[in-house]
């Protein structure tokens, strides 16, 4: 068995700060470590959950969601986050400055922009799911 193992997704923003302060406003996170243009947050100490980083990135393109015409900056990855109450946490989030993407591919799925233009989905397990494996969208 490795011992290797995830300890952080690192996303890059015009603004790292600024979305940093998104994601611990989000998700309830703590800053770890704070930089001129690099910010590290994380749960609190005992929760669960994976810590994320956010880089300032003066040439960054923020994602097309969904993809459009080739040539345009690829969504490379995202971020799903599972929610007990997607209505709920969907207008909180909203509240926070996301922005409710205008394609929605999936009813238990809620797709969101982020405050830099990152893809995210909230999601909520459905009946259906709990008796499946993980319960994670498809």
């Amino acid at each position: 068995m490795s011992s290797a193992r995830l300890s952080t997704v690192v996303l890059d923003a015009h603004d790292a700060h600024e979305l940093a302060g998104f994601y611990m406003r989000l998700l309830g996170y703590e800053v770890r470590a704070d930089e001129v243009d690099w910010v590290l947050i994380g749960p609190p100490p005992g929760a669960p959950g994976t810590a994320l980083a956010f880089e300032t990135e003066p040439g960054y393109v923020p994602p097309v969601w969904p993809t459009r015409r080739p040539g345009e900056q690829q969504m490379m990855l995202h971020l799903d986050i599972e929610v007990d109450d997607l209505e709920a946490e969907t207008g909180r989030a909203v509240a926070q400055g996301a922005r409710l993407a205008e394609y929605q591919p999936q009813e238990d799925v809620r797709v969101l922009i982020d405050p830099s233009g990152h893809p995210f989905c909230l999601w909520a397990e459905t009946p259906e799911q709990g008796a499946t494996d993980a319960g994670e969208p498809s």
